[in-house]
């Protein structure tokens, strides 16, 4: 299961070539009775948004950012998002294979150990990776969607209703523009030196065996 894990974020880097994290926002509370949605701007231009759509125990996490004109050639750009997924909701590993083999989204779990079954008191938080893609409404907008699910809670002896914290996620992104190399200077042998190394070698390790032998012999103490 570690190698799974180590060979998801392998191919989370791949897809994004190198990436830059930015400040995960405040929660976002995600009440059972109606959609929440969550706002906050980062990075000065760069604005997340969180929707919550349908009702019931089945609902969908759509997560919006609008990346603002600094940008010259959004083209370029790859958007990744790793949104946690808190104790109380899950996401069914199997349906994301299904929704990728379909091209509707581009997500994969990384948390060990997961058991969709599992009730609230006895699961932990999770990670999903998700692929935003660009918005076609929206020229520098990406989006992500996410079918995420309750699990099952403790009843209450008052209120009939319990509330799930769903943090703002961490985005990673990459644009591919064109910038300089680092270069460095790394000094190597000359293959025209080889035959005078090589003798000048043989010369000082005949040499020093020789010296050693004969303080051996000179000073060493030999008993028969």
């Amino acid at each position: 299961m570690a190698a799974r894990v180590a060979a998801v974020r392998a191919v989370a880097w791949l897809l994004l070539g190198a990436a830059t994290g930015l400040t995960r926002g405040p929660p976002a509370a995600l009440s059972a009775a109606r959609s929440d949605a969550g706002t906050r701007a980062m990075c000065s231009e760069i604005i997340l948004r969180q929707e919550v759509l349908k009702d019931g125990f089945h609902r969908d996490l759509v997560i919006k950012v609008k990346l603002g004109e600094s940008i010259e050639d959004l083209q370029t750009c790859r958007l990744l998002i790793k949104q946690d997924i808190p104790a109380g909701l899950f996401v069914d590993p199997y349906e994301l294979a299904s929704l990728r083999e379909r091209n509707i989204t581009e997500a994969v779990m990384v948390s060990e150990n997961f058991d969709i079954e599992a009730p609230n008191y006895l699961s932990k938080e999770s990670e999903v990776l998700i692929h935003a893609r660009q918005d076609s409404q929206c020229d520098d907008c990406f989006q992500a969607f996410l079918p995420v699910h309750y699990r099952y809670h403790r009843p209450h002896s008052h209120d009939g209703e319990t509330s799930i914290v769903v943090n703002h996620p961490d985005l990673l992104m990459f644009c591919d523009q064109v910038y300089k190399n680092v270069t460095l200077q790394v000094p190597v042998g000359l293959t025209i030196h080889t035959s005078l190394v090589c003798s000048v070698t043989l010369f000082v390790t005949i040499l020093c065996s020789t010296l050693i032998l004969v303080a051996i012999f000179k000073y060493g103490h030999f008993s028969l």
